[in-house]
């Protein structure tokens, strides 16, 4: 634990001492939050809550793809990281550190949001709901901290900036992250039911609110863990065995 304390603090350090890797995750979610969701929805608690919830959503999946999808690939690019994978604590510490202090950035990032929906629109949760969505955060940042490991793991820093870029918007608008729920176009709704943001927002939303789950979401989400977890756990061996072999 002490050694995953030390990774963590290291890991807040090094992303603090350049503010705007921490202000780049909260940008777009506070950006969209009052240009989008303030003019059309702000005055409809019930509208208001749900894209706030969305906004959230899309500010988790922004800060781990990109922390960790172009974090960890520049960390392979320097003499450091390669250094600390041929240390005997083994890699447990180091990645429990990476993931503790990318989890403080992500509640971090989702300040601008959750302070815009709180002053400028409607929105409204119980404290009991607000604690939920909290744990709820955590939960969802599962598929996409494993999506940017595997892009990171997988991919050289230029190139992983553009993948992470890539996969990123697709997701978020095929999930139904920029629109109301089940307000999405015919072909978004048919589609985002597969994809793990769908699986995300839906878990966000029924956490601020009453929106019933869909199983077949509920499942795919599910699916996706397991197979960015595999995909993840298959592209750090391969850098390993490229590395140290």
């Amino acid at each position: 634990m002490q050694l995953t304390l030390v990774h963590a603090r290291y890991q807040l350090l090094e992303t603090m001492r350049i503010p705007v890797a921490v202000f780049g995750s909260a940008f777009f979610p506070a950006a969209a939050m009052l240009f989008f969701v303030v003019p059309f929805a702000g005055k409809d608690p019930v509208a208001a809550t749900y894209a706030t919830a969305s906004m959230v959503t899309f500010s988790v999946m922004s800060a781990n793809i990109f922390q960790y999808g172009v974090g960890v690939a520049e960390d392979r690019d320097q003499p450091w990281s390669p250094y600390t994978r041929t240390l005997p604590a083994g890699p447990a510490p180091r990645f429990a550190g990476r993931v503790m202090a990318r989890l403080v950035l992500t509640y971090l990032s989702l300040i601008p949001v959750v302070v815009i929906g709180a002053t400028l629109t409607e929105a409204r949760v119980s404290p009991a709901a607000f604690l939920l969505a909290l744990a709820t955060v955590a939960v969802v940042s599962v598929p996409f901290t494993l999506m940017g490991l595997a892009i990171g793991y997988s991919l050289p820093s230029k190139a992983a900036i553009v993948v992470a870029q890539l996969v990123f918007f697709p997701l978020a608008f095929g999930g139904g992250l920029l629109s109301a729920p089940d307000q999405a176009p015919g072909f978004i709704e048919a589609v985002a039911p597969y994809l793990p943001t769908r699986g995300a927002v839906e878990l966000m939303w029924a956490a601020v609110g009453e929106y019933p789950l869909n199983p077949l979401s509920m499942i795919m989400l599910g699916a996706w863990v397991v197979g960015l977890a595999a995909l993840a756990g298959w592209a750090y061996r391969r850098d390993e065995g490229r590395r140290f072999s």
